[in-house]
């Protein structure tokens, strides 16, 4: 299920769910709390008409929700004739959920309320050596900004942790992470949400870019969209018609892993990742003569910078990234024939540098080409679709939680 969707509980009626009065009634308190989040403070006569049920049992409804702690008086308005009429909104601090973003360089953590406005995070250079360190890093700054916005970490409902690789259940850890040190190492995840205190699901980060970038970024209205991210790594996330696409097991989009042709790379042997992501970048950049200012190690994000102040042997391999980039494109396009392809991560978020290179070489040999588009969300795809993940199982839980007792 994608994160603009409502969640879904199950239906009265259905089978294995008894039909009493009790289950009646709390999907009638369901839907009203559906209905408030995702259309703003509402009156009762309007629910009662949106949603067909006598104005009654809307009353009873919403003062059950009230009294749970999730809904709450948005104010009132006063026509012309008739009552006062009281406006309902969800209270969105009902419960709070936690998203992370583990990359190479960087960790990203944001805490947001139940309507996911984020109303904490850190964002640290990510210095640890070793899977542990960095796992106690997450779980450092999670409490941080916990904290910042006042809660305890029994508060958060829900975490979710976008990290490059593909989570394998059995075995407790995730797959293809190559870019972090031991980061595949099984019961790592496990640690890290006993250091948190909270329910964490564990999901790849290009797929939470493209559930990000989907929702509230350059994808929204696309039938067959992809994400490509390119940064220290390479992934693609992909989503059909509101939904996204994980494979038979979990790892469609991890493009990284495909072998690049000799007559591209130095051989047969090496991957698109080892091609075209962060460290290939600088590689090529020295190769064509460029050098880290004052003796400090030249960076992917400093090889833009400067291609941007028009350096030449900067402009050279750039050039030489959109070439390789185009070959990962042409793979997409091929196979999932997308509507629409968004380039992000942290070298994604040169597009203003990449896609005209990039579509020129698309020109010279890709006869099915999608519509390209730079991210809007940038850097905090993975962050924010971390976000609207969490919330998708947070809501319900914090509904089942408050009314258990009414």
């Amino acid at each position: 299920m994608s994160p603009h969707q409502p969640t879904s509980r199950p239906a009265a009626g259905a089978p294995g769910v008894p039909w009493n009065r009790q289950r009646l009634r709390s999907n009638n308190e369901w839907l009203l709390l559906e209905l408030l989040r995702t259309g703003g403070g509402t009156s009762r006569a309007q629910l009662a008409r949106d949603t067909g049920l006598s104005k009654p049992t809307v009353s009873a409804a919403l003062a059950d929700l009230e009294q749970a702690g999730l809904v709450r008086e948005a104010g009132r308005v006063a026509p012309e004739r008739g009552r006062t009429a009281v406006l309902y909104e969800v209270d969105p601090t009902a419960g709070h959920v936690l998203g992370v973003d583990v990359g190479r360089a960087r960790l990203r953590v944001a805490v947001a309320d139940l309507a996911g406005t984020v109303v904490a995070r850190r964002d640290v250079a990510n210095r640890g050596r070793t899977a542990d360190a960095v796992a106690d890093a997450v779980v450092a700054a999670a409490h941080e900004a916990t904290a910042e916005a006042g809660l305890l970490p029994s508060d958060i409902v829900h975490a979710v942790i976008g990290t490059p690789g593909v989570w394998d259940e059995e075995r407790r850890g995730v797959r293809y992470a190559t870019s972090l040190p031991d980061w595949g190492r099984p019961g790592l995840f496990d640690r890290i949400g006993e250091g948190l205190g909270a329910a964490v699901t564990v999901a790849n980060d290009a797929n939470l870019a493209a559930l990000g970038e989907y929702t509230l970024g350059a994808g929204r209205g696309s039938r067959m969209f992809a994400y490509l991210l390119v940064g220290t790594g390479i992934g693609v996330g992909v989503v059909k018609d509101g939904e996204l696409l994980v494979g038979a097991h979990g790892a469609l989009g991890e493009i990284g892993l495909v072998p690049v042709p000799a007559r591209l790379g130095e051989s047969a042997a090496t991957t698109l990742e080892q091609e075209a992501a962060a460290d290939a970048v600088v590689r090529a950049a020295r190769e064509f003569g460029l050098e880290g200012k004052g003796g400090r190690r030249l960076t992917a994000k400093q090889v833009f910078e400067r291609a941007r102040a028009g350096d030449g042997a900067a402009l050279r391999a750039v050039e030489w990234e959109a070439d390789r980039l185009a070959y990962a494109v042409a793979v997409l396009s091929a196979v999932l024939d997308p509507d629409l392809l968004v380039l992000g991560g942290g070298i994604g978020s040169s597009a203003d540098l990449l896609l005209e290179p990039l579509e020129r070489a698309l020109g010279r040999f890709a006869p099915m080409r999608p519509t390209l588009a730079p991210s809007l969300l940038g850097e905090e795809a993975v962050l924010l679709g971390a976000v609207s993940t969490a919330l998708e199982t947070a809501r319900p839980e914090v509904f089942e939680r408050r009314t258990a007792g009414l």
